[in-house]
């Protein structure tokens, strides 16, 4: 059963949540996290990204960058712009985007749910990107950053945040900056309401892993070794936690993530489309962008045209939560099997586009002569995710884009 608890929230005082917070470290690079920070010494980024501290070109993994997360982070404290709460909370975390809202709980999560495989994964993680979040964390003694999880969906915890939603003036309110999103925070003061989260989540199997894997790998492996060094350890200590956001499944919007490819390993256009007829139904739907429009069906953006591509019956198996995904198919059958590109992870050859930036930006790339040809999914179900995990399985890379991303600074973990 999923085991979680309230916690002394660190948090910036209303007037100034709007210049703390901020977009994730993993979303930006370090040029286009100075950029947003600009003069605003208030900007979560000197501590995610504090490499913007340091002259242009220093590495986000130099030794000085750590400490100085570590300063900056200790520096806000002192300032007042992050202030620790003097209870115990849970927190209620929404986000709206093209008019729909998500509400999601902010949580202690326990690590040895995910030491021991209750918190549930779908990605592989890299152990180069675990060790940079893990040195973050340790240096910090503290989740800066929350990870993003689904639970399945709850009848009492869906009317007890709706409470504070519809009669509950939230903490913060505002449209973020960059994506136009709406972002509001509320603080669970009261101890029954708080009761009842904890009651709830320990009745369910399992908690998912969204988005963060990283993340959520270094908070545990952090956790998981204070355990180890403390010769008094107990396990009712803070670090026995990490931060997380905690969503309704059905709430969550999973958008399309779709590739370009550089080329058609040496083919010719029509030697492409006729190589896809083995095992697709191929049929052209002219220049206008064309969506796929249920699971199996993609769309080919090659030479100014779309192309609609129907997995014929036998490809994919229905009863294999991995064979059934349409990521599979389109890369056992065309990335691999037709355009040799076979580590999704390391070739060059294929590149990756989130779908919140629409068809338009696969046939900019492609128009632009950069890329060849793009490729658009059918998105992934939140249920199809849940199925992989509950399985055991991994999803293949690249395979889901969550929007809206949670912004940080909004509330901190602290492990003492």
């Amino acid at each position: 059963m999923a085991t979680i608890k309230p916690f002394r929230g660190i948090r910036p005082p209303k007037e100034f949540v709007e210049q703390v917070e901020s977009r994730p470290y993993d979303v930006l690079d370090s040029e286009e996290a100075r950029a947003e920070a600009g003069d605003n010494e208030k900007s979560l980024y000197h501590i995610i990204k504090p490499e913007i501290d340091f002259p242009v070109g220093t590495s986000e993994y130099d030794p000085r960058v750590y400490e100085k997360a570590a300063e900056n982070f200790q520096k806000f404290q002192d300032k007042g712009w992050l202030v620790q709460d003097a209870r115990e909370h849970y927190y209620i975390y929404a986000q709206e985007m093209n008019g729909h809202w998500q509400y999601g709980l902010v949580v202690g999560a326990w690590v040895n749910d995910y030491m021991e495989g209750r918190i549930k994964k779908h990605e592989l993680t890299r152990r180069d990107k675990e060790e940079d979040r893990m040195k973050h964390v340790r240096v910090n003694n503290a989740n800066i950053e929350p990870v993003f999880f689904a639970y399945p969906d709850n009848r009492v915890l869906d009317e007890l945040i709706m409470r504070y939603a519809d009669h509950v003036e939230p903490e913060y309110d505002f449209i973020a900056p960059v994506d136009g999103f709406g972002h509001k925070f509320w603080v669970i003061s009261d101890e029954k309401d708080i009761q009842t989260i904890t009651d709830e989540f320990a009745k369910m199997p399992s908690l998912y892993i969204a988005d963060g894997h990283h993340r959520s790998a270094a908070a545990a492996l952090v956790g998981a070794e204070k355990q180890k060094q403390n010769p008094n350890h107990t396990g009712r200590e803070e670090y026995n936690y990490f931060m997380a956001v905690c969503f309704q499944a059905s709430q969550l919007t999973v958008l399309d993530y779709n590739r370009v490819v550089k080329d058609l390993n040496g083919l010719s256009s029509e030697e492409f489309l006729e190589a896809l007829r083995k095992n697709f139904t191929v049929e052209d739907k002219g220049t206008d962008i064309y969506k796929p429009r249920q699971l199996h069906e993609f769309s080919l953006y090659l030479d100014g045209h779309w192309f609609s591509l129907r997995a014929k019956e036998g490809t994919y198996d229905n009863n294999d939560p991995i064979g059934v995904l349409d990521v599979d198919i389109s890369s056992r059958l065309i990335l691999d099997e037709i355009l040799k590109i076979g580590d999704l992870r390391s070739s060059k050859r294929i590149d990756f586009v989130g779908g919140l930036r629409g068809l338009g930006e696969l046939k900019r790339r492609v128009d632009s002569g950069e890329m060849r040809a793009a490729l658009a999914l059918y998105p992934v179900s939140m249920q199809q995710i849940m199925n992989i995990a509950d399985s055991g399985k991994i999803m293949p890379p690249k395979a889901t884009w969550f929007e809206p991303k949670l912004r940080s600074g909004l509330v901190i973990h602290k492990l003492a």
